[in-house]
């Protein structure tokens, strides 16, 4: 290992020669075969941890730091792979309260990377090639393995089926709520894109399901009964009363019949979804790990956190939302967190294959500044698209396609105002701002 980069640091450089979906979408990138092939060569690693299942979505990330987080409280060993990152790889590889030791991901990537530079290509499955997500999905299993940890969350990337997750036997597997996205890969309807995401269910194997339409919902009970595997609704199994914020937390309670007395929850996660949330999480650990008490769950859940999910700092609100209706639960949380009256100003930017048009009518009349720019330089955008798509929402906006000066600049007039800056749209855009930031500091420091 290099003395003067880190081991994720040359992991990254190593896997940037693969095909990067989240770079640069393609069809036909998907399948297991791959995965199970390199695990099997790198002695199932994936093995190594009984594994927990979650897909969906939205609100899958919150969901898995959240069953990591309560596992973690109950003292065991717990790995977490989640996505995207906002600063560091070790945000997808790492525990619920941080990441591993440096030596845990030097061993880890020596592994990985003498294993993969000694594959030759007409001994991988239909001599296809290895992809980026590929390489770190097993880069998080080996972690997890040489940490020793004795249990890990997996978030799926996309879809389910022919995620290269797909290939671990989880003791539970989680699938949060459903809506269109990624069309183009998981399928057109609501039905096709919950056989997809439907796909993580194995036979025999417990489900846990947020409230679902009655499409999607019919699709998961026919795949689980086709599989012997016992699925539970959330809106069927528990109840949560209405989120009140205090003190920058929101408190609620869950009741369930799988639990001895109702929890009450606090937690730094903002937004009345996550109260399904905690539900889907908490329910889906006391089935699966009885011996973990409420009290254990409650803490637990209040200890989890997750960058660029409704994160406040300094006068700055991050949201990576991305879809319709995350940006409707941004845009009202928003306004019950700080009022219906507060100064508020807006920078927004999103990929190219986002339903910018459905968007951005959430944000009519409600922030008295907005720039639109680019989400950064990692994924395709439609800059054009974005200012048509606020064109006909009638809502007024500055335009800058360069990231690089929207940012310090939309920054700089809500601190002129006296504003409260929303970042949302786009994770890459959380991440540049906070980029920006983070270098403004290092130079006055």
């Amino acid at each position: 290992m290099s003395c003067n980069m880190s081991a994720l640091g040359i992991f990254e450089k190593f896997a940037d020669e693969y095909l990067n979906f989240e770079h640069t979408p393609k069809k036909n990138i998907f399948w297991l075969d791959s995965m199970k092939f390199l695990c099997q060569r790198l002695g199932n690693p994936e093995l190594s941890a009984e594994t927990f299942h979650v897909a969906g979505s939205k609100g899958k990330g919150s969901v898995s730091v959240m069953m990591s987080s309560i596992l973690s409280e109950a003292g065991y060993s717990t790995g977490l792979y989640t996505s995207p990152h906002i600063l560091d790889l070790s945000e997808r590889i790492g525990t619920a309260r941080g990441p591993f030791e440096e030596k845990v991901y030097e061993e880890s990537v020596r592994e990985l990377m003498n294993s993969i530079q000694s594959v030759k290509t007409e001994e991988l499955p239909g001599e296809r090639p290895i992809t980026w997500f590929e390489l770190l999905t097993l880069l998080g299993m080996l972690c997890f393995k040489n940490a020793g940890c004795q249990k890990a969350v997996y978030e799926v990337g996309i879809g389910g089926r022919l995620d290269a997750t797909n290939v671990i036997l989880p003791k539970c597997c989680c699938i949060n709520l459903i809506e269109k996205e990624h069309t183009e890969y998981l399928g057109n309807t609501l039905a096709e894109i919950a056989g997809e995401k439907a796909g993580i269910i194995k036979e025999g194997i417990p489900v846990f399901s947020a409230g679902q339409c009655q499409e999607v919902r019919d699709v998961f009970k026919k795949i689980a009964r086709e599989r012997n595997a016992p699925i539970f609704f959330i809106d069927e199994i528990s109840k949560t009363s209405k989120v009140v914020y205090k003190n920058r937390q929101s408190c609620f309670t869950i009741d369930s019949k799988f639990f001895n007395r109702p929890l009450s929850v606090r937690i730094g996660m903002f937004g009345d979804y996550q109260a399904c949330n905690a539900a889907l999480a908490a329910c889906a650990i006391k089935y699966s790990c009885p011996e973990i008490d409420e009290e254990t769950i409650e803490k637990g859940l209040e200890k989890a956190m997750l960058p660029g999910r409704f994160e406040i700092c300094d006068g700055i609100v991050y949201d990576g939302a991305h879809t319709r209706t995350s940006i409707e639960n941004t845009v009202r949380t928003f306004k019950t967190v700080f009022g219906e009256k507060v100064n508020a100003h807006l920078i927004f930017g999103c990929a190219e294959d986002k339903d910018v048009e459905d968007m951005a009518q959430s944000f009519r009349g409600v922030f008295e500044s907005i720039t639109l720019t680019r989400p950064g330089n990692v994924k395709a955008c439609d800059f054009d698209r974005i200012k048509r798509a606020f064109d006909c929402a009638g809502l007024e906006y500055t335009a800058c396609s360069d990231f690089l000066k929207a940012i310090p600049m939309a920054i700089e007039d809500a601190r002129q105002s006296g504003a409260l800056l929303l970042v949302t749209g786009s994770f890459y855009l959380v991440s540049e701002v906070k980029k920006y930031l983070l270098a403004k500091s290092c130079c006055r420091d």
